[in-house]
């Protein structure tokens, strides 16, 4: 039997319900490289990255899986409704999706729950048995795959960077957050021979770079350590996202600059100190971000930020504050977003609790929206002032300021020039109303 999945990576509508397409696509998923080398026998794949490409209605391939990830929550909605219509199989998966499967179950035949690489094939199978189950889901245990099929993507309009992941997961556990909700403060890792098998793979096929997907590369330091040592040799570049206490294990620090990396993407939140009690993540002091970034630039590697709008102690004048940190702080590119009651989390029991929330409309979530009331603001204040904040962070001045006037940037002419280009991308985004990003 031969049969074919269309992998979809679905893109997101802008406010005016036009659908958001770009030139390229700088970050690529893991998701569907990998789901297609785990296909069983008999099975093949095509991944449609609907950011630069146009989704191919008439496809011949007799599934379709969707990946539903927050922000892109409608659109793919209305994708797994259309291809319902002409008759497809069609079923969904993502962090987003396994906390509503409930409500993505309306408009598809089948959810697939959290971890994805045990029920691909259970899910094939059934398929082929005429057995197709509502529900998916089968928790790992320990995280282990085969190479994935970067192949499929190559000629595409992509970035200069591959994915690559070494664990799943992250210790901590933050209200409002997803990966917290799904893990439960777990962290499972492959074998670093995996990792170091993708991360030569992907340079045998042209490129210099990589994008660690993991969710905080400090969860087990150790392992990280390990990793660093044997990354150092392939002379890749590399770019993650971790917690903060990276700044101050100094033996890491050093670990992860030396074996490439050159930006790590920080979750500051908040610079309040009351609002990270407010979320469970009063781990992070505010007071110490300067010195952490500071520390980390010192190092040699840039920082990232991703802040959140519309927490309960957020005011003007604290808003005003955000700015100026942000302006004197060195981060290279600032990301925010409106504080989102994701269902599951803690956080939306919460303000369900309290009755804050004013939109239950979980299709329609999306980082530039905000959907609860604060003490402080209305929900529509909110974004109001989400885009207030970033306006005034990426005016072309503040953008030179932090790129090309940045007397340390200028040590690194590519590097200045990429981040240059990316808050350039960003500033775009805003002034179409459109939250920044480069995925």
């Amino acid at each position: 039997m031969n049969k074919k999945i269309l992998f979809i990576q679905p893109t997101i509508y802008d406010d005016e319900g036009k659908l958001l397409k770009k030139r390229k696509l700088y970050f690529v998923g893991l998701a569907h490289p990998l789901l297609s080398a785990l296909l069983p026998e008999g099975w093949s794949s095509e991944i449609c990255l609907e950011v630069i490409e146009d989704i191919p209605w008439d496809t011949d391939c007799d599934v379709i899986g969707i990946g539903g990830v927050g922000h892109a929550a409608r659109r793919a909605k209305d994708i797994a409704v259309e291809f319902k219509k002409r008759g497809k199989i069609v079923f969904m998966g993502g962090p987003m999706v396994s906390l509503i499967p409930d409500v993505a179950k309306e408009y598809c035949d089948s959810v697939m729950i959290g971890d994805s690489e045990k029920t691909i094939i259970e899910l094939c199978k059934d398929i082929e048995n005429n057995s197709l189950k509502p529900f998916y889901n089968s928790p790992l245990d320990t995280l282990s795959f085969p190479r994935p099929r970067y192949d499929l993507v190559l000629g595409k309009r992509i970035g200069h960077f591959l994915p690559v992941q070494a664990g799943r997961g992250c210790t901590n556990t933050c209200k409002f957050c997803t990966i917290a909700c799904l893990f439960k403060g777990k962290y499972i890792r492959r074998t670093i021979d995996e990792v170091i098998r993708d991360i030569k793979y992907i340079k045998e096929l042209g490129f210099k770079e990589f994008l660690l997907v993991d969710d905080n590369i400090v969860s087990d330091p150790e392992y990280m350590f390990e990793l660093c040592r044997q990354i150092k040799p392939l002379k890749m570049r590399w770019m993650s996202q971790c917690a903060i206490q990276i700044a101050d294990n100094e033996k890491l620090l050093k670990a992860v600059a030396e074996s490439g990396c050159y930006v790590l993407s920080f979750g500051l939140e908040s610079i309040v100190k009351e609002a990270m009690k407010e979320i469970n993540k009063n781990w992070a002091d505010p007071n110490d971000y300067v010195r952490i970034i500071k520390k980390v630039n010192d190092a040699g590697i840039e920082v990232a930020s991703e802040m959140i709008i519309g927490l309960d102690t957020d005011t003007k004048e604290s808003l005003d504050a955000t700015i100026e940190f942000v302006k004197k702080s060195n981060i290279i590119a600032p990301k925010f977003y409106c504080l989102t009651p994701i269902p599951g989390t803690i956080l939306n029991k919460e303000m369900n609790e309290r009755g804050s929330i004013v939109d239950h409309n979980i299709l329609e979530y999306r980082p530039s929206k905000s959907v609860n009331n604060t003490p402080n603001f209305t929900a529509d204040e909110v974004t109001e002032q989400y885009w207030r904040v970033y306006k005034e962070l990426y005016t072309i001045k503040a953008i030179l300021r932090r790129t090309i006037f940045n007397k340390r940037m200028l040590k690194h002419p590519f590097r200045t020039l990429f981040f240059f280009g990316i808050n350039m991308i960003y500033r775009k985004d805003i002034k179409r109303k459109v939250a920044p990003n480069i995925f």
